[in-house]
């Protein structure tokens, strides 16, 4: 397990709860996706502009992402290249498990920015009518 690897996670996670988006925005990077998929195979891609803008607007209305990490497991980490991958399971709001796959950009020996983030979750439906919602709005 790549320790180094792990606590710049930490610190992501850290970023999320304290709803610090220049933190964010720092550490998600310009090719940021985060690809979700839910167990009926529906899938959505979100971009760092989409998580910027949530993460702004949730700020804005003094709400949170989270009140704790501390159901965050990590269960493996793996070096390729230039890029790394951060394996992660937490229990999401009503118990629903969540798996995650993180991949972090390396330069110059350091863990810089995220590139990928996949999401496994049981199910999608809230985010889709949420994104349908915002498109019927636009």
């Amino acid at each position: 397990m790549d320790e180094v690897l792990v606590e710049r996670m930490r610190a992501y996670l850290a970023a999320g709860l304290a709803m610090d988006v220049d933190a964010l925005d720092a550490l998600y990077d310009s090719e940021f996706e985060n690809v979700r998929v839910d167990e009926a195979g529906r899938s959505v891609v979100l971009t760092k502009a989409d998580f910027m803008a949530r993460f702004r607007s949730l700020r804005e209305q003094g709400m949170r992402v989270g009140d704790s990490i501390d159901d965050v497991r990590f269960v493996a980490t793996s070096r390729h290249g230039d890029q790394g991958t951060v394996i992660m399971y937490r229990t999401e709001g009503g118990g629903a498990p969540a798996r995650y796959s993180y991949v972090w950009r390396r330069e110059n020996g350091q863990w810089t920015t995220l590139l990928r983030e996949f999401t496994f979750e049981r199910d999608l439906s809230g985010l889709l009518r949420m994104m349908a919602d915002a498109a019927a709005r636009a």
